[in-house]
């Protein structure tokens, strides 16, 4: 584990649309308050954050990759590569960080396409169906395995 004392946030495709996306599901919180809300939580615990989100895979395995030389751990919500990609679940089990793997939505309560995950059996931290404020939860569990 780094002794950096930095977290990393990523939010994969479609999570720039909170906020007005399917709010019966997603809720009302901007991508923007999900951002603040986190930073929060890390300062809580003593650590900065850094975000980024991309609707492009290969975006977020190069920001998985630069997290490994000045990140502590990553908190991530891969939206739909959830349950399509192995290169995403490749390069976080690659670089050998702790990382959260965070749904808003109670994905085991939606379509059954939903229900399966590449990072599940490899998140050291997973929270689902709590909201935006699973992303502190998240933080809050990471920082005390770190």
């Amino acid at each position: 584990m780094s002794d950096a004392r930095r977290l990393m946030l990523l939010n994969g495709p479609n999570l720039n649309l909170l906020g007005t996306r399917e709010p019966d599901v997603y809720g009302t919180a901007t991508l923007a308050d999900v951002e603040q809300l986190t930073a929060a939580a890390a300062a809580d615990a003593g650590y900065e954050l850094r975000a980024l989100q991309s609707n492009h895979e290969g975006v977020l395995i190069d920001a998985i990759h630069a997290a490994r030389e000045d990140c502590a751990a990553i908190i991530i919500n891969p939206g739909g590569l959830t349950h399509t990609s192995v290169s995403l679940r490749d390069a976080l089990t690659g670089v050998g960080l702790p990382f959260a793997e965070v749904h808003i939505s109670d994905v085991y309560a939606r379509e059954k396409f939903r229900h399966f995950s590449y990072l599940d059996d490899v998140a050291t931290v997973r929270v689902v169906g709590e909201g935006v404020d699973g992303y502190a939860r998240a933080v809050r569990e990471l920082a005390a395995l770190l």
